[in-house]
């Protein structure tokens, strides 16, 4: 069982984030660059991806929760001033060398999108449900890194951007792919997303971006951890299975996402999880399931 410490747990190193294990099975996750307003650069995606592989396949979490230092910010974003610095968006090839011919200039900008999309796509790819709490301002890459999140909790001091258009860009990590998958009006999603106007939480919760409104933070973080664990109580092939067919409908017919459950249930349904299940509901006691 995965210990209930304020430390970082074994196997884990981060240094931009804090990494704790609040609860029996689940790992949380603190993005911590408070004086920058936890904005994102380089370092940090890269170090997320990992961090997200990591646990996506230990055996010793089920449940991820996902938070950010500090009372003013869960993210304000791409750090765009580090981001020009030494980088392929910035002049020259990124690498101290003259600016390379269009096409070989676009061929590193595609790559170097791509890899941020990867890092932090990997945590929708988790294999384990993953729950964020957001607080005060979340712009830009917060919006792309909390839609990847299975479940959504915020502040009701929560304010919210996709300002991208101010900058003078397209929205390029994540955002305009999976925001009009998650809430149920595109013309709500084309509206904040051309205007990068802001919207609150009460809003937020209206459209379905996220399920719960919390008094403050810590609260917001509570209920995250709380969910989370209960979670954690659950067979983890219940639910890792949960979520990977969740996904796979979102992104397939109903046709081929029934074929698909069938061909996963095939072998799941043979796991010792619903004897054990079932047994502790008889006896009226908790299961305690395997790790997997």
């Amino acid at each position: 069982m995965a210990a209930t410490t304020s430390q970082t747990p074994a196997g884990y190193s981060a240094e931009h984030y804090i990494i704790t294990s609040p609860s029996p099975y689940v790992l949380r996750i603190e993005i911590n660059r408070p004086k920058k307003l936890n904005a994102f650069y380089e370092p940090m995606w890269l170090e997320l991806g990992a961090l997200m592989n990591q646990v996506s396949h230990d055996p010793d979490y089920r449940a991820v929760v996902l938070t950010a230092a500090g009372d003013r910010a869960f993210t304000a974003g791409l750090d765009v001033e580090a981001a020009g610095q030494g980088s392929i968006l910035g002049g020259g090839d990124g690498k101290g060398g003259p600016t390379p011919d269009p096409a070989r200039k676009a061929t590193g900008v595609r790559r170097h999108i791509a890899e941020f999309q990867d890092c932090i796509s990997a945590v929708e790819r988790c294999e384990k449900p993953v729950i964020v709490a957001l607080h005060g301002l979340c712009i830009g890459l917060a919006i792309d890194l909390s839609s990847c999140a299975d479940v959504r909790f915020c502040t009701k001091d929560a304010r919210f951007s996709v300002k991208e258009v101010d900058i003078g860009i397209a929205a390029d990590i994540g955002t305009l792919t999976r925001l009009p998958k998650i809430v149920g009006s595109f013309s709500w999603v084309k509206e904040v997303a051309l205007s990068a106007r802001w919207f609150d939480a009460e809003e937020a919760l209206r459209v379905g971006f996220v399920s719960r409104v919390l008094d403050n933070k810590a609260k917001a973080v509570e209920a995250a951890i709380e969910y989370a664990s209960l979670l954690a109580s659950k067979s983890p092939v219940a639910v890792q299975g949960t979520k990977e067919l969740l996904n796979h409908a979102r992104d397939n017919t109903v046709a081929d996402s029934l074929k698909y459950t069938a061909i996963w249930n095939m072998s799941m349904l043979q796991c010792k999880d619903t004897e054990d299940a079932l047994l502790a509901g008889l006896k009226k006691r908790s299961p305690t399931f395997s790790k997997l």
